[in-house]
């Protein structure tokens, strides 16, 4: 089995819909740059034969695996279906990335150092493109606008410090996953994101972001459009508010009475890290 440099067994679960132009160069570019990461890819019946060669590349290296689904039935549907898959067959450590080239595979090492820092070892790890040093390229202005927008108006709604927690490009523990009820997860596309975010906070584990340089695509269409981010914000709010309205009923209680006292435990923020405490 694979081991990348931190000795834990890591896997990099890569969703694919249409990527039939992006799959064998990306994983190419990840086993250049990681040789002892595995891949496992997730596809969801590309009609453009996606999923044919990621057979191909799994018959050809036992690095790869893949999981076939039948039907589109969104981000978070596919990675619940890969991070499931992943824990099945043990591994250490599990991740998220995208198959169009925009996570940089070269920059992954900055993510497996920040998980394993010997100060603070992370319990998630973000490759955040809105914390000082992170930077996007060839974004149109509107798209940064909406992206940066959304992520400062999840801060205000859930009253969580990561600036980045739409963000695709992670690495999580193996007992992070377990701890925050994976099984549990009902949320979809770019909530889920942020929906997993919110729950490792929540457990009062260490959530760390680490600057990345996200490209945007150069070869096929992209699936985020305007239309899917405003979306996405609509259904944030929805879920927000909900997770809002838990949380205060959380804390009601949790309301010491008259013959009784509590001690609260409000976290510690590093430079990017966000730890939880008790919410």
């Amino acid at each position: 089995m694979s081991r990348a440099e931190t000795g834990a067994r890591v896997v990099m679960v890569v969703p694919t819909y249409d990527e039939a132009e992006n799959l064998a160069w990306v994983v190419g570019r990840l086993h250049a740059a990681q040789p002892g990461i595995d891949v496992l890819v997730v596809d969801d019946g590309s009609p453009d034969g996606t999923g044919r060669i990621a057979d191909e590349l799994a018959a050809a290296d036992p690095r790869v695996g893949v999981l076939h689904r039948t039907a589109k039935e969104g981000l978070g549907a596919a990675y619940r279906a890969g991070f499931a898959r992943a824990l099945e067959e043990g591994y250490e450590v599990i991740g998220e990335m995208d198959a169009d080239g925009s996570h940089q595979p070269e920059q992954l090492h900055r993510l497996l150092e920040a998980l394993d820092d010997p100060a603070a070892p992370a319990d998630l790890v973000i490759g955040s493109r809105w914390v000082p040093g992170g930077s996007v390229v060839n974004w149109p202005r509107r798209r940064e606008a909406l992206s940066r927008g959304g992520n400062l108006y999840v801060r205000a709604l859930l009253g969580v410090q990561v600036r980045d927690a739409t963000a695709g490009y992670r690495l999580f523990r193996r007992s992070t996953l377990e701890r925050i009820d994976l099984a549990s997860v009902r949320s979809t596309g770019y909530v889920f994101q942020t929906d997993l975010v919110v729950r490792t906070l929540r457990a009062g584990m260490l959530v760390r972001e680490v600057p990345i340089e996200f490209v945007e695509r150069v070869r096929g269409d992209s699936k985020m459009s305007g239309a899917v981010a405003v979306e996405s914000l609509k259904r944030i709010t929805a879920w927000g508010l909900t997770e809002r309205r838990e949380q205060a009923l959380r804390l009601l209680r949790r309301r010491p009475t008259p013959q009784s006292s509590t001690t609260t435990t409000h976290g510690t923020h590093g430079t990017h890290g966000t730890h939880g405490g008790s919410r």
